[in-house]
């Protein structure tokens, strides 16, 4: 078999890998055994496959592996993620909607809904305003404030 093709079979495996281990480490050495199917492919040596498999993923694990990561895991306090990007959106009364409960529509989604105050009632059609979400239950108020 030829080396180029055993060195992508394992740039695979590695790729295969890091779906489970969701780490980085096996992403960059994956990327090392495309450089060493690189040379293998130019016709180097076994050792000059074996030097670039080890030089890309050493490069790759000290450069763009901190960076990778940093942007996976660092979030800005503006950044809105689950629920919270619902916060501010605006809906359609589908069902009543009181104090008690009722219904909303958000595009293709119907969801529960309960108004923010007692005794303020919006009326099937109206437009509100999303400004909370409580479990699967959206908090609503006018679509004005």
């Amino acid at each position: 078999m030829a080396a180029w093709l055993l060195w992508l079979i394992a740039a695979g495996l590695f790729a295969a890998g890091e779906v489970v281990s969701l780490d980085l480490v096996l992403l960059m050495f994956a990327g090392g055994a495309l450089g060493g199917m690189t040379v293998a492919l130019l016709g180097g040596a076994t050792v000059l496959q074996l030097i670039a498999f080890i030089a890309v993923s050493g490069v790759l694990l000290a450069l763009v592996r901190p960076i990778a990561t940093k942007h996976l895991t660092n979030r800005t306090p503006l950044q809105l993620d689950g629920v919270d990007t619902l916060i501010g959106r605006t809906a359609k009364v589908t069902q009543e909607v009181d104090s008690s409960g009722g219904r909303i529509r958000m595009g293709a989604d119907e969801w529960t809904a309960r108004s923010q105050h007692s005794g303020e009632i919006f009326a099937v059609g109206d437009t509100v305003r999303i400004l909370q979400v409580e479990g699967a239950t959206a908090v609503v108020g006018d679509a004005l404030e």
